[in-house]
């Protein structure tokens, strides 16, 4: 899976162009990072900057942009309507794809100590990040202000976490921590009253309403303070509007952990409220941009509602995500420019998954050496897992089949994922040969020369390694798949789940085969034998799962004892 973290930080500069410029430069001149969108504002005299890339690449460009903040921003100078604590305010990571929460809040505390140690200034983390529960709201942390934090920092509850406790005047201090991906979305309704909205968005949200009694009075606990009726939906925040433009009201919501409410799951309590007002929802919208499982997961939700396998291909799945939660009210809906993940993405890293099967077998039968058995054997693991989600496929509302749907929706889901998978191998092994060569042509004139260029060829050749060993690894769930189809999928597609097994034996041993070639010219020999005895290990296991799979289907497709033929 691809690794993207996103990071969000905010700069108290909203004016000078130069200052932005500088740095959004600073965060694109680092490799692996995108620069997805900067939002200056005079009035709040704030800049919010997205960017997203792998972590280290995330990591760095943070800290680029901090220090060019801290060299141009003078705070002693900032007047602003919003609430700030330096030149750079707030630094978020976010967890997007292939990273876990643990790994943003190391990513933000590495940051904190490099801003303290190397820029001096003071650090305070927050959210997820934080040491202290005191300091997990921003602001808790933000109170006082800029123009108070001299005297907050001389008390000692408010020592900052990284950097040293004393007041910088130009750069103040700054907040890094790491949060869930924040969603804004907005659910439409045929209506233009703005309190039908408000009384919708106050019973889905999180934090309720206050209770109240039969004359509107506010009522309080025995200690006076306010009793509350909680909202239908965790981690969500929402408020009514009315856009008099278009004629309508919506809820407008911030999902601020889609893994607990999820967009579909807001669009559905949503529909249920306004049904009750006498309502209908009409469409959404989303503000921004939406990590790809947000989407997947609703286009599965609407696909088991439909009585339909949710293994089908992420393409698919997107379709009926945009069409079942109408994002395309207002305009069309493009996933490219939606999605995050998309946003990232260089079609130059699918090359060959992006060919016609015509374009790629004349490729392959040229004297070209990549690509070659590597990414074939990858892309033999991509059929079987393609044939195993198929006979789910084939099973799932097949009547008489009724007790294996749940099992069989499970098979295809996690098959369409290793399909996906090999397909990026089948990309990486032509990319992992092609880096040996590069190695190859190194310039070797020089003591100095032969000796990096010995060493890069040894990296890369362990690279070429690497890549079919995961392969191999992952044959081994794409046979177990198989084995589940065999068992209990569709009697009349057998056949398929037994060429799954097929494919995924020549996968296994063709990536094996590439393994052991690439392993001989590595010179580390502890390294050679951990990897050897790993990729032996694989295989052999990969062949008595396809055995046990091969031996099914032959029992299952035995002709046996026929009738004589009347003639």
């Amino acid at each position: 899976m691809l690794q993207l973290v996103e990071c969000v930080p905010n700069f108290s500069e909203g004016k000078n162009r130069d200052t932005i410029d500088a740095i959004s430069q600073a965060i694109t001149a680092v490799s692996g990072v995108k620069l997805l969108d900067v939002d200056p504002g005079a009035d709040t005299h704030r800049t919010v900057v997205t960017f997203v890339g792998a972590p280290e690449a995330v990591l760095q460009a943070a800290y680029q942009a901090i220090a060019t903040a801290a060299e141009r921003i003078d705070m002693t100078m900032h007047r602003g309507a919003h609430p700030r604590l330096g030149a750079t305010d707030v630094c978020p990571f976010i967890p997007v794809s292939g990273v876990t929460m643990e790994e943003c809040i190391e990513l933000a505390r590495r940051l904190g100590k490099r801003v303290g140690d190397e820029l001096s200034i003071p650090v305070y983390l927050y959210e997820q990040a934080t040491t202290r529960d005191e300091r997990r709201n921003l602001a808790a942390i933000r109170e006082g202000e800029y123009e108070g934090l001299k005297q907050k920092l001389a008390r000692p509850e408010w020592r900052p976490d990284f950097g040293p406790a004393r007041f910088n005047p130009r750069s103040g201090a700054t907040v890094i921590g790491a949060r869930e991906f924040l969603i804004a979305y907005n659910v439409n309704l045929n209506t233009a009253d703005r309190a039908l909205a408000k009384d919708i968005a106050l019973t889905i949200r999180e934090s309720g309403r206050l209770r109240r009694d039969d004359r509107g009075q506010i009522l309080r606990d025995a200690d006076g303070n306010e009793l509350r009726i909680p909202g239908a939906l965790r981690a969500v925040k929402a408020v009514g509007w009315t856009i008099a433009e278009r004629k309508l009201a919506q809820v407008s919501i911030n999902l601020t952990n889609y893994k607990i409410t999820p967009p579909h799951v807001a669009f559905e309590e949503v529909r249920k409220q306004a049904r009750r007002r006498g309502l209908r929802v009409t469409g959404s919208e989303l503000v921004g941009l939406i990590p790809k499982e947000a989407m997947l997961s609703a286009g599965r939700y609407y696909l088991e509602q439909q009585g339909k396998s949710p293994g089908v291909p992420e393409a698919e799945l997107v379709r009926v995500a945009v069409q079942s939660l109408g994002l395309g009210e207002f305009g069309p809906f493009d996933p490219q420019k939606k999605i995050l993940e998309y946003q990232f993405e260089d079609g130059s890293t699918a090359r060959l998954a992006g060919m016609t099967l015509r374009a790629f077998v004349d490729e392959l039968s040229s004297d070209a050496p990549a690509p070659g058995g590597g990414s074939v054997a990858a892309l033999m693991g991509s059929l079987a897992a393609a044939l195993a989600a198929m006979v789910a496929n084939l099973t799932v509302g097949k009547k008489g089949q009724e007790g294996a749907w749940e099992e069989m929706k499970s098979v295809a889901v996690e098959a369409q994922q290793l399909k996906d998978f090999f397909l990026v191998q089948a990309d990486r092994d032509a990319e992992a040969f092609n880096a040996v060569m590069a190695a190859i042509r190194l310039p070797a004139a020089t003591e100095g020369e032969r000796a990096a260029k010995e060493a890069a060829i040894q990296e890369a050749t362990k690279g070429a390694v690497r890549v079919p060993l995961e392969v191999l690894e992952k044959t081994l769930p794409v046979l177990a798949l198989a084995r589940r189809d065999a068992e209990r999928g569709n009697p009349n597609a057998r056949s398929d789940a037994g060429v799954a097994a097929l494919a995924a034996r020549a996968a296994a041993r063709g990536a094996y085969y590439n393994v052991l070639i690439n392993l001989k010219s590595i010179k580390d020999e502890a390294w050679v034998q951990k990897k050897l005895r790993a990729a032996e290990d694989l295989v052999a296991r990969s062949e008595r799962a396809a055995d046990a799979v091969e031996s099914l289907i032959r029992e299952h497709l035995a002709l046996g004892e026929r009738a004589p033929s009347r003639t």
